[in-house]
């Protein structure tokens, strides 16, 4: 292949990936997306909410079936089958749990608290058609960002940034981006890609997927509109940035996240971000991306890498997020246990200034299992700093196991629900005082 060749081969996969998952643009009614969500969201529209519904149910179902089959009965011969739906005892019953909830609740038959509209029902009918048709358009243009070279081109010019303030590659960049512009679940599903080709480390992975699966600029919007400070857009955007940061740079240098071991998933892959001698950045980036966009597969192994992406998502994912996501709302909704481990949380937010500080105390934890219900929680508090504190915090936290931490624990990221519990706590106790700090200047 001549030198041109390869640079277009670099230059028009990456390009068109980097406007679908990283560029900024304004829908019809006005929020700011990027061109992956909007495709996600233009082809429910066509299908039909209904017809989604239905198509995950036959997923879950299906994935359930096969896991049963495949992990207790008999092994598949295909490789693929085999990554599928070969899994551990836990995840078979998982998986199996995510298709009962998933019928009970389309069928609407069972406890209502399993199927109605804050537990079950919300996640497979406000969350689910998202995930179905993100995962989608974010399986088939992946191969954009990973298999052309923009990894390796960014990896060199960021590594001396990147390295130093967050102990991540400099490549990381683009996943860290795709999470703050976009959204925090095609970030996990980025890293845990990058995890499974063998370019992250069981730690670096997870602290991407756990650090920087921000949500993205239009769910800020929906939360600011809940608790009724729209005004307040830019300074709590900002304190959410400042926070945010903070965060980054403090959680991958403390346990669990500094313990977890450097080794990776793959070890056939040369993933050293050192610069030669006679390069600078810009000129070892643009060798190592040329030389990748050249090694790159193509059409046919393009469309049979995505299709094997999109399968991850929807048979491996969708049952987790399904099953951890009605597990988590039913212990918020139906339990005292969020309010009996904010209570002690009390005198503490007096301490920091809040107003109504027992009925911020109780929103403190609940957020673990669902991003909005702190907003929805605290929107009848009269204290505008009070609802600011809360709300920033609800995004800061990161970790809630109705979308981003349910996509997390059905990825190929090495963390357990008990690491993800303590990295939330970790978390909030950064975040907070910075929060609250920020609130003060600003109120």
């Amino acid at each position: 292949m001549n030198k041109t060749a390869t640079l277009l081969k670099f230059l028009i996969p990456s390009l068109i990936g980097v406007f679908m998952f990283l560029f900024p643009m304004t829908d019809a009614d006005g929020n700011t997306t990027i061109p992956i969500a909007y495709l996600a969201g233009l082809l429910l529209d066509i299908i039909g909410h209904e017809t989604a519904l239905i198509i995950i149910m036959v997923i879950i179902v299906l994935s359930a079936l096969l896991t049963v089959v495949f992990s207790w009965i008999t092994r598949p011969e295909s490789k693929m089958l085999a990554d599928l739906f070969t899994v551990t005892p836990v995840w078979v019953v998982t998986r199996l749990l995510g298709a009962i909830f998933v019928l009970m609740t389309y069928f609407s038959i069972g406890p209502e608290a399993i199927i109605s509209e804050v537990t079950g029902g919300m996640i497979f009918n406000d969350l689910m058609p998202t995930l179905l048709s993100v995962f989608l358009f974010a399986g088939l243009l992946l191969p954009l960002l990973l298999n052309y070279g923009l990894l390796e081109f960014i990896g060199a010019l960021f590594a001396k940034i990147m390295r130093p303030l967050f102990t991540l590659p400099g490549r990381s960049t683009v996943d860290n981006l795709a999470s703050w512009v976009g959204d925090g679940t095609i970030g996990v599903l980025l890293s845990s890609k990058q995890y499974e080709d063998g370019y992250y480390t069981k730690r670096e992975a997870t602290v991407i997927a756990t650090t920087f699966s921000v949500v993205s600029i239009t769910f800020t919007v929906v939360i600011l509109d809940l608790i009724g400070l729209m005004s307040y857009f830019g300074a709590f955007y900002l304190t959410i940035l400042v926070a945010g940061l903070a965060a980054a740079f403090i959680m991958p240098r403390i346990p669990p996240l500094s313990r977890i071991e450097d080794t990776y998933y793959r070890e056939d892959r040369d993933v050293d971000e050192t610069v030669p001698e006679g390069y600078n950045p810009g000129t070892w980036g643009y060798k190592q991306a040329m030389g990748q966009a050249e090694r790159a597969a193509g059409f046919g192994e393009y469309i049979k890498d995505a299709l094997k992406t999109v399968g991850d998502m929807w048979f491996a994912v969708l049952p987790i997020v399904m099953a951890i996501g009605t597990l988590g709302t039913i212990v918020a909704e139906y339990t005292p246990v969020f309010t009996w481990i904010g209570a002690p949380f009390v005198p503490l937010l007096e301490l920091m200034g809040l107003e109504e500080a027992q009925a911020a105390s109780e929103t403190l934890f609940i957020g673990f299992t669902d991003m909005f219900l702190p907003a929805i929680l605290i929107e009848s508090v009269a204290s505008d700093m009070t609802r600011f504190v809360i709300g920033a915090l609800s995004i800061t936290q990161l970790i809630y196991l109705s979308e981003v931490g349910g996509v997390i624990l059905g990825s190929k990221i090495p963390v357990g629900l008990g690491k993800l519990f303590i990295i939330f706590l970790l978390r909030t106790a950064i975040t907070l005082p910075i929060i609250v700090v920020m609130a003060h200047i600003i109120f």
